[in-house]
């Protein structure tokens, strides 16, 4: 029997083994995160400094929104480049943070305007950090993300992986009202008890 953690990856798994799958999505650890009543003036990228993620197209595409601040949260091996990439731009705007601990992650998830997510992934668990803190997600329209987020209500899309479209998204985004509590709501329906009762389930019904 399979599990995939997501639709995108139950459809690899018919593909690459002619196999059915239950999806049963990751667990998130929502009660770690909250919803600021002041959101501050920043945008928002969290993960693994590598090159998939796609720091790079924020970091470009924000040196042409110099009136948006962006700040990147993570280490990695791509975090030396990131940074001379910044500083050879002469960016102010844009800032590596480094690691931070579990409840600062939840303070700057809390705080930032939106969460910048240019990466295609299997599932993606920073767009529903982020949501359980109240706060939407740009994303590129691939992989989980798709599954996680809803468009107009919990984020926005860009269709091509490069600093055009995302600025598109980011202006998009300012002409876009949310709400927090309702963002929120929907990350809960991927919390951790649900997790364990839906693969609970699951186990009980092939043991039964």
């Amino acid at each position: 029997y399979f599990i995939a953690d997501s639709e995108n990856v139950r459809q690899r798994i018919k593909k690459y083994y002619n196999r059915d799958s239950e999806v049963i999505y990751p667990p998130v650890k929502t009660d770690r995160f909250f919803i600021s009543n002041e959101p501050k003036e920043y945008f928002l990228m969290v993960g693994r400094i590598v090159p998939y993620k796609r720091f790079d197209i924020a970091i470009e595409a924000f040196s042409e929104l110099p009136q948006e601040k962006l700040l990147i949260i993570g280490a990695g091996p791509e975090y030396k480049n990131l940074k001379f990439k910044i500083e050879n731009l002469k960016l102010k705007n844009v800032k590596l943070i480094g690691s931070v601990s579990d409840s600062g992650l939840s303070k700057y998830y809390a705080d930032c305007k939106a969460l910048i997510f240019p990466q295609e992934e299997d599932f993606g668990l920073a767009p529903l950090e982020a949501m359980a803190s109240g706060r939407p997600v740009i994303a590129f329209r691939a992989g989980g993300a798709i599954e996680t987020i809803i468009e107009g209500e919990t984020g926005v899309f860009f269709d091509e992986q490069n600093q055009d479209s995302l600025i598109k998204a980011v202006e998009n985004f300012r002409r876009l009202k949310f709400n927090s509590r309702k963002i929120r709501e929907h990350a809960q329906e991927f919390n951790k008890e649900i997790f364990k009762k839906k693969i609970t389930g699951f186990v009980n019904e092939l043991a039964s």
